[in-house]
C-alpha cells in the first residue's frame, strides 16, 4: 500500500477543510516546502498535495509554489486542484506532478477525460470520486454541492483504460470517523483495473490495517498528531 500524505494549500498555506466548506478553515504552521521535507525524512515515496484556489476557482491558481515544491521536494506528487483541460495536466506535468488529478471533469465530459488518458497515459492521470452514500455510492460534483445523478460504478465504467482512482466518502471526509471499509472492499472487489486509493477517515493504524486498497490519504488525522506518519508507513511497508 502507498501512503500519501496529503497538503491543501490556500494562498501557500497549509491548511485543512471541513466537509470541504471553504469557510470552515483550519490553518497548519509548516511552510509547504517543510512539510513535505518531513514527509520525506519519515519515509514517504509520494505526497498528495491539492491547490485549494485552483479547486475554487476552476483552474490551476498556484501553479508558481506547486513547480517550486515538485523542484525540491525528493517525494513523487500527486496534483490536484481544478483541473479541466490537456493544457492543466501538461503545464503540472511539466512543473515536475507525477500525476495529476482529474475529479469532475470525468463526471462531466467522458470523452475529454479519456482523451487525457491517452494522451498522458494512465499513470500520470488520477480519476477522483467523491460520493455520498445512500443506499448507493452517488457520485457529488462542485465542490460536493450538486449531486450528478450517476454511481460510482457508473463513472467507473466509462474508463476501462484508467490505473488509479482516488475514492472519497464525503461523509467520512475529515471527520476522523474512520474509513467506509465496507465501501471500499466493495470498490476493490468490482474495480478490479483500478487501484485506489482511500479518502476520508483514515485515522489509525487499525484503519490502515483493514483497508485492502492500493493507497491511502492521509489528512486531518496526521495533521493533528492523532496518526504519526512515520508509523502508518513502517506498518503498512
Amino acid at each position: 500500500m502507498i501512503i500519501y500524505p496529503a497538503m491543501d494549500l490556500i494562498a501557500g498555506r497549509v491548511v485543512r477543510l471541513r466537509q470541504g466548506r471553504f469557510d470552515e478553515v483550519t490553518f497548519y504552521d509548516p511552510a509547504p516546502a517543510d512539510a513535505l521535507r518531513s514527509f520525506a525524512e519519515d519515509g514517504a515515496d509520494w505526497a498528495h498535495v491539492v491547490d485549494l484556489d485552483g479547486a475554487k476557482a476552476g483552474a490551476p491558481a498556484q501553479h508558481e509554489l506547486l513547480k517550486t515544491l515538485a523542484a525540491a521536494s525528493p517525494l513523487k506528487l500527486q496534483v490536484a486542484g481544478g483541473v479541466r483541460s490537456a493544457e492543466h495536466v501538461a503545464a503540472l506535468l511539466d512543473a515536475g506532478a507525477s500525476r495529476v488529478v482529474v475529479g469532475s471533469l470525468a463526471v462531466r465530459n467522458p470523452a475529454a477525460t479519456t482523451a487525457l488518458l491517452e494522451r498522458f497515459g494512465p499513470e500520470h492521470i488520477t480519476l477522483s470520486l467523491d460520493v455520498r452514500v445512500e443506499g448507493e455510492p452517488m457520485v457529488a460534483t462542485h465542490g460536493w454541492q450538486e449531486d450528478s445523478g450517476l454511481t460510482l460504478w457508473d463513472v467507473a465504467a466509462r474508463y476501462p483504460s484508467a490505473r488509479h482512482l482516488l475514492l472519497t466518502d464525503i461523509g467520512r471526509d475529515g471527520m476522523l470517523d474512520g474509513p467506509n471499509h465496507a465501501l471500499l472492499a466493495e470498490a476493490v472487489e468490482r474495480l478490479t483495473h483500478l487501484e485506489i486509493q482511500a479518502s476520508g477517515g483514515v485515522t489509525s493504524l487499525e484503519d490502515l490495517a483493514q483497508l485492502t486498497t492500493a493507497g491511502a490519504i492521509l489528512g486531518r488525522a496526521m495533521w493533528e498528531g492523532r496518526l504519526q506518519l512515520a508509523e502508518a508507513l513502517h506498518a503498512r511497508r
